[in-house]
């Protein structure tokens, strides 16, 4: 029979394995299921050998956060800037999606780990060399963080939210409107059917990425 074992270090655990492991648990169950007891069950050790590595379950949470967000991809090697910052945020929105129970975490708990800022600062290293200056860059980033957690919180329902405005439910309704008293609504509703789930995020994507543009060359 096997026995929980008392030491992480003895279980062969690293940091990595264990947020894995937090983040399928809570993919799987919700966030209200995760403990640090719930957790080591799920490793396989007792919960004190979870503190070897996370001294309380705030930093296991921060680490949680860092696992998703560090996901993304951030060095804009062999791209230039504007479409090494869309490979970013569809890289940032596909993880978040792929994590829904995750995303009110990610909302509530600001990224103040190492592995984040050291992504962050990957980030305006690549936006400094393409000629912004630092508090630009970092303006830049937060307002593009900001864009693609709001998407991801209202596409995963989070607190009870509608779906963005354009989604294919609301299109539709919008397509049934008598055209008499709303030609304009009815218009453009006809005109976006056919879209994709993220079009409309495509949409404010490029105009983040025109305004950013503008501003380096205002600077």
């Amino acid at each position: 029979m096997t026995t929980s074992r008392s030491r992480g270090q003895h279980a062969g655990l690293d940091r990595r394995g264990i947020l894995r492991a937090a983040v399928r648990l809570v993919d799987r169950e919700g966030l209200t299921a995760l403990s640090m007891r719930r957790l080591g069950a799920e490793v396989g050790v007792k919960a004190m050998a979870l503190y070897h590595h996370f001294p309380n379950k705030d930093a296991l949470l921060d680490g949680m956060v860092e696992e998703i967000a560090t996901a993304a991809p951030v060095g804009f090697e062999g791209t230039d800037w504007w479409d090494g910052l869309r490979g970013y945020a569809r890289a940032q929105l596909d993880a978040l999606a792929a994590h829904p129970n995750l995303i009110p975490l990610v909302l509530s708990r600001p990224a103040t780990t190492a592995g984040n800022h050291l992504m962050m600062e990957t980030l305006l290293r690549s936006l400094r060399t393409a000629g912004f200056q630092p508090l630009q860059a970092l303006d830049m980033v937060y307002t593009l963080n900001a864009l693609i957690l709001v998407h991801a919180a209202l596409g995963a329902g989070v607190g009870g939210a509608p779906p963005p405005h354009g989604e294919p439910g609301q299109t539709s309704r919008l397509a049934a409107l008598p055209a008499q008293t709303y030609p304009l609504l009815a218009e453009a509703a006809h005109a976006g059917a056919d879209r994709g789930p993220t079009a409309r995020f495509e949409f404010a994507l490029d105009a983040l990425l025109t305004g950013f543009a503008d501003a380096r060359g205002a600077s």
